[in-house]
This record gives structure tokens, C-alpha cells and sequence, in this order.
């Protein structure tokens, strides 16, 4: 039984229990991907039916991560499959626990206003339902997105804040204080190009919207 519930790998050299970021990179590309499926056709069709199907999958796989094995979350093992000829990058388990425990909050939550109760509120406002739901959702996005895109996990930032002593080996040692390199400090000449695009950005939509 031991052997089935338990959370991160023993690792030689590791002093805690640890995870492989780049399965858990990989796992969180798929949800993003099938997370964005389902709530753009949400946004088009106006139907619940899709995103109800991909709520259930995400809490499925949430509980499995966090109450059971994560080694046995769907998501995770094609993750592997997928990564299995890369070196392993090791991240605390502690910290990661904490980030997928915010994952499983939001898939109770999710799983609440879109199944349980589907057209009511605990205050009965449909508006504030709907508008609950496009939140979480996107909260859940961009989560997943950061993590998936520039292996950045939020939740194991807000864990950092709160254990500053305890979270060990986060991903890309941002953990521990270190000097950057010069390809990854900005130049003045940079931040200008940077600035000017947004700032075109901005301009094009306000006069697309006025045509």
C-alpha cells in the first residue's frame, strides 16, 4: 500500500523528495492545451457540456496528484512517455504539492459551479456564477501556461513566500539568489524596443477599433 501512496521520488544526492520538472512541464502543457479547447468552445457554443467533461478530467487527475501518486496522474505519465529521453530536472516535492494543492482547490471549485450546481450561486446571481466560472477558469490557464511555457509555477512561488526556509530545489534554482549571466540582462536599447512595440500594439487595436 505504502508503495502506491506516497508523493515524490527518492533521489541520491537529494536531501528531500523530489519531482521531475520536465514531466511536470510537459503534464501542464496538456492541460493548458485542453483547457483552452474547452473554454473557447465554452466562449463560442455557449455550452457547458465540454468544459464540464474537461472539469471532471482535471479534478480526477488533481486527486490522483495530490491525494494519491502523482506518478499515476494521466497527465504526468504521457508527460513521461513524451520526455523520457531528456535528463530529469529535479524540483522539491514540498513546494509542487503545495502548487497542485492549488490546482485541486480550483477543480473542487470548478467542479462545484459547473456540475454540482450548475445554474445557481449560493446567492442565487447567475451573472456572479458565470463570472466565478470565467475566473477560476482563467486563473487555472494561466497557471498552467506559466508553468508549461516558462517553467515558471506560481503556486510554488506563493509557497517560497510563505516557507522561505524550507522549499528546496526549485526549478531553474530560482530558489537561491544568483548572478545572471549578460544574455540574460537587458540593455537600455532592449527595454526601448520592448517599450515601442507595446506602445504600436496599443495604437493598432484603439485604431482598428475605430474604423
Amino acid at each position: 500500500m505504502s508503495k502506491v501512496f506516497g508523493f515524490g521520488e527518492v533521489v541520491e544526492g537529494y536531501t528531500v523528495k523530489v519531482l521531475n520538472e520536465r514531466e511536470a512541464r510537459a503534464g501542464a502543457g496538456i492541460l493548458f492545451l485542453f483547457a483552452f479547447i474547452s473554454f473557447i468552445n465554452c466562449m463560442i457554443t455557449k455550452s457547458l457540456v465540454i468544459t464540464q467533461i474537461f472539469i471532471t478530467v482535471f479534478l480526477i487527475e488533481f486527486i490522483i496528484r495530490v491525494l494519491i501518486n502523482p506518478k499515476y496522474a494521466p497527465s504526468l505519465l504521457i508527460g513521461r512517455f513524451m520526455v523520457n529521453n531528456q535528463v530529469p530536472e529535479y524540483v522539491g516535492a514540498n513546494q509542487k504539492r503545495f502548487a497542485w494543492g492549488i490546482g485541486l482547490g480550483l477543480a473542487i471549485f470548478l467542479f462545484s459551479l459547473t456540475i454540482l450546481f450548475p445554474s445557481t450561486t449560493p446567492i442565487g446571481e447567475k451573472s456572479l456564477h458565470n463570472g466565478l466560472i470565467g475566473l477560476s477558469c482563467i486563473t487555472c490557464l494561466v497557471l498552467l501556461y506559466f508553468e508549461s511555457i516558462f517553467g515558471i509555477c506560481l503556486g510554488c512561488k506563493i509557497y517560497n513566500k510563505l516557507n522561505k526556509n524550507e522549499a528546496k530545489y526549485c526549478p531553474g534554482g530560482v530558489c537561491e539568489k544568483q548572478e545572471r549571466h549578460e544574455c540574460q540582462k537587458f540593455t537600455l536599447t532592449q527595454v526601448t524596443v520592448l517599450g515601442l512595440f507595446f506602445v504600436v500594439l496599443i495604437f493598432s487595436v484603439f485604431v482598428l477599433r475605430n474604423t
